[in-house]
């Protein structure tokens, strides 16, 4: 039993890094949008390119292994 809990726990951790880190990559992007009204420049790009990236291993990540209780 104490393996299930590990495993949730360390789910729930890569989780939330992984949350921060879009949050970080979002707010960046939304500083970079309007110094760049219309023309997409390589920082822009570089960015979408990177939430991209990380929103993927959220995905990748799946559902918590076991289902809180409660």
């Amino acid at each position: 039993m104490l393996g299930v809990e590990r495993a949730v726990t360390r789910w729930y951790a890569r989780r939330q890094t992984i949350q921060q880190e879009i949050t970080t990559l979002q707010a960046r992007f939304e500083q970079l949008q309007p110094e760049n009204q219309g023309l997409p420049s390589a920082e822009l790009s570089e960015v979408e390119r990177q939430l991209a990236e990380v929103q993927a291993r959220l995905h990748n990540l799946g559902p918590c292994p076991r289902p809180m209780m409660g």
